[in-house]
C-alpha cells in the first residue's frame, strides 16, 4: 500500500464542495463587523447626542446591570475581562518538608460540603 492509497482526495480537491464558499465571513468576523458599527445614542450624563459602537452600548449595559441589578455574572464577566480570571496555583517546589494525610484532608473537605 503506497502513501498516495491513504490519502482519499487528490491535491488540490476539497473534502466537502458543497461546503462553506471561499471568502465568505465566518461569524466572528461578522460579529466583530456588526458591534463596530455606529449608533446615534443619548449619553445618559450628558443628555447630549453621540455616536457610539454596539459594542460599547453593550459593556455598558453590562456595567448597567452589574451595579444597578447587583448581577454576579456580569460583574464576573467585567472583572475577568478587566483583571483576568483567577487562577488556582500550588507551589510545588517548595523547600519544606510537609507531611499530609491526604486521606485525612479530603474526608474533611468532603464532610463540609
Amino acid at each position: 500500500m503506497s502513501k498516495e492509497d491513504l490519502i482519499p482526495y487528490k491535491k488540490g480537491q476539497s473534502g466537502n464542495p458543497a461546503g462553506r464558499p471561499k471568502g465568505s465571513k465566518n461569524r466572528s468576523t461578522i460579529i466583530k463587523e456588526i458591534l463596530s458599527l455606529l449608533v446615534k445614542t443619548n449619553n445618559p450624563q450628558t443628555g447630549e447626542s453621540e455616536w457610539r459602537t454596539n459594542e460599547y452600548l453593550m459593556v455598558q449595559a453590562m456595567v448597567e446591570k452589574a451595579i444597578k441589578k447587583g448581577d454576579v455574572q456580569a460583574f464576573n464577566a467585567l472583572y475577568d475581562n478587566v483583571y483576568g480570571k483567577l487562577k488556582d496555583t500550588v507551589d510545588m517546589n517548595t523547600t519544606e518538608t510537609v507531611n499530609h494525610d491526604f486521606k485525612k484532608l479530603i474526608s474533611g473537605i468532603k464532610f463540609k460540603q
